[in-house]
């Protein structure tokens, strides 16, 4: 008789946005002519850039050829693509990546997911709180993270560092030792940042007590201000403690494409494992798991991918990226002007609002729903410290975020 991996067991409920759905199905149901405008998922509207979509008609074309066509994709990546990157997400910005550091992926998500697969099944885990839910699942069924309290709704071996207003959703430096701490920045779900001053002692912290840092940039290219890093990596001592998770799905649209991609530095080193190996790489674990489990993500994706660092690709890339955060920015200020308490949506697509009345975020999903036909996301779905919260996205159309904008002004 096969028996189950207990520990999908002990996640509680569905999947946030699976229950989100499921609740808005439901309304819809009920009320088939409602209009519903979503800002909850994080899901882009706009259609691919021009660049992406020539570059995309070129590679479809090429595997119509036997001269030209492409099968299975090396492992870590076609290599016009990761010296795309190195190129222009690094070393432009004066950071030291070399091309065989970046491993080629279809997303972010899969790899916050699985980066913990490297690691070892007793290693303690350190995440902001509210967080972004695949780091704390993932490690859940994986075993790591003990016993679930439905009262506190914290997990027994997970180290929580609060995000509130009073540190402005920066987290502390934890006063238990972590082994993985896991950093957002753009944050998802506040929108709020980080300074390099600030993510340096992070650097520093780690380095210090021995943790790696799991470092999700996907958010990166709606930073404006020059104050605000774009990459772990411009912290010094970064490469020896730090990987880096990419996106190319919210700067260039590609939800419906899958491409991202995790950085590792040949610098992090376990210098003797458990059972006598020596100088070990987490590079070449992470290449080794790449090689077994992941057959790469598409030729013609990943022309896709290399399309968004030619000049053209980058100027279209810009004012998509842009369009977003005018909506983020009407958003926010449409929020405020309707008395709400609200913050990020300034190097950010997240809009993170305090629920009014201090009401529960759930209470707050239903009354937005039933009264103004608007989807958000409840902030208690990201943890704890999430509740009395809630979060808007600008990945809508400017004219959906105007109609809900107005819709939540009218709401009695």
């Amino acid at each position: 008789m096969y028996t189950l991996n207990e520990n999908y067991l002990k996640l509680p409920g569905s999947y946030l946005f699976s229950g989100i759905a499921k609740k808005v199905a439901a309304y819809q149901e009920a009320h088939p002519d409602a209009d519903i405008i979503r800002l909850g998922i994080g899901d882009v509207t706009q259609p691919l850039c021009k660049a992406v979509i020539d570059e995309l008609h070129k590679a479809v074309d090429e595997m119509a050829s036997a001269d030209t066509f492409k099968g299975y994709a090396p492992d870590l990546g076609y290599e016009f693509l990761r010296h795309a990157m190195a190129q222009n997400d690094y070393r432009d910005r004066g950071c030291n990546i070399a091309d065989d550091e970046i491993f080629i992926s279809d997303g972010a998500k899969s790899d916050s997911a699985n980066i913990q697969e490297i690691f070892g099944a007793d290693v303690r885990l350190a995440v902001c709180d509210p967080v972004y839910p695949v780091y704390v699942d993932s490690n859940v069924m994986a075993g790591r993270c003990g016993d679930y309290d439905d009262k506190t709704g914290m997990w027994s071996n997970v180290i929580y560092m609060p995000c509130t207003a009073d540190n402005g959703f920066v987290p502390q430096l934890p006063t238990k030792t972590p082994d993985l701490i896991y950093l957002c920045f753009p944050n998802n779900p506040t929108g709020e940042v980080i300074t390099k001053d600030e993510l340096q002692k992070w650097v520093d912290y780690a380095n210090k007590v021995g943790a790696v840092i799991i470092y999700d940039a996907a958010y990166e290219a709606y930073i404006t201000d020059p104050s605000i890093p774009h990459s772990i990596y411009e912290c010094e001592g970064a490469r020896a403690c730090a990987i880096e998770l990419r996106s190319f799905s919210k700067n260039a649209g590609f939800t419906g494409l899958r491409l991202g991609a995790t950085i590792i530095p040949h610098d992090i080193v376990v210098a003797k494992t458990a059972i006598g190996k020596e100088n070990v790489e987490l590079h070449s674990l992470w290449a080794r798991r790449h090689g077994t489990k992941y057959n790469g993500a598409p030729y013609i994706v990943q022309r896709a991918g290399y399309a968004c660092y030619s000049e053209e690709g980058k100027a279209q890339i810009k004012e998509q990226v842009a369009t977003y955060m005018k909506n983020a920015h009407y958003i926010k200020n449409g929020l405020k002007e309707a008395g709400y308490t609200v913050y990020g949506g300034e190097n950010s697509p997240y809009v993170w609002l305090k629920t009014p009345d201090d009401i529960t975020s759930w209470e707050f999903f239903d009354m937005l729903l039933e009264k103004a036909g608007v989807v958000g996301t409840p902030g208690s779905g990201f943890g704890p410290s999430g509740e009395h919260y809630f979060r808007l996205t600008a990945f809508g159309s400017y004219e959906n975020s105007v109609k809900a904008i107005e819709r939540i002004k009218n709401m009695k």
